[in-house]
């Protein structure tokens, strides 16, 4: 009996969630009240407090929902970066940028957190870790990098931080600007194309399509 209430009580806990990303979605993090989540998800404001200390708290747990395919170790992952640094690249980034096309949730959370939301007081210290956390996205990235250098895929005019902070200008840009406007361009025919661009830019030909990692993805997590 204590099993299922708890697998009931997560059950609440990601509705309440899902309820939260819709209500973001619409007005905005700071002009949303617990009140207006607990009448979305149709409990009542103490059943969000049993789940969560406040607001804040509960936008940081719908950001940890989401993942990053280049944080997701696997020996498949650290075979193709040795093997083919940037083709690992180029898998992860594709990986993401279909999963923010395909997956409507995934794409609501980035949209509120780079869109919908103002960053003050708590909220502030919570962005700051997040930032702190891209510390390593930018790690992985230039170890690909560092390895395609040694491997001669790199430009040896670039460094690998240089061509670390180009690559992801590159796709941060391609995905803020997507999701600020989804009108603005097709991303599931930009995306390759000019992922392909950017990296034959840095000195390389068009990589070998690396293998499919889309059978070990996790099944997205409900938003």
């Amino acid at each position: 009996m204590a099993r299922k209430t708890k697998q009931d009580a997560q059950v609440t806990r990601h509705h309440i969630l899902d309820a939260a990303v819709n209500v973001f979605g619409r007005q905005g993090v700071s002009k949303t009240s617990l009140n207006d989540i607990a009448k979305e998800a149709g409990v009542t404001r103490g059943a969000i407090y049993w789940h969560f200390e406040n607001k804040v708290d509960l936008f940081n747990a719908m950001l940890e929902r989401l993942f990053c395919p280049l944080l997701l170790k696997s020996e498949q992952r650290q075979q193709l970066m040795e093997q083919d640094p940037l083709g690992f690249l180029r898998a992860s980034t594709l990986e993401f940028l279909t999963r923010l096309r395909e997956d409507s949730n995934f794409r609501k959370v980035f949209e509120i957190f780079w869109h919908k939301c103002e960053y003050i007081g708590e909220m502030a210290r919570l962005r700051q870790k997040y930032l702190e956390e891209g510390e390593n996205h930018i790690d992985i990235i230039e170890q690909a990098m560092t390895l395609a250098q040694e491997k001669g895929q790199l430009n040896p005019c670039l460094t690998p931080h240089q061509a670390t902070i180009g690559f992801m200008a590159m796709v941060d840009g391609l995905a803020f600007n997507w999701t600020k406007n989804l009108d603005m361009f097709p991303l599931e025919t930009y995306a390759a194309p000019l992922l392909d661009t950017y990296l034959r830019g840095m000195g390389t030909a068009r990589p070998t399509p690396a293998p499919t990692l889309g059978a070990e993805r996790r099944k997205p997590t409900p938003v």
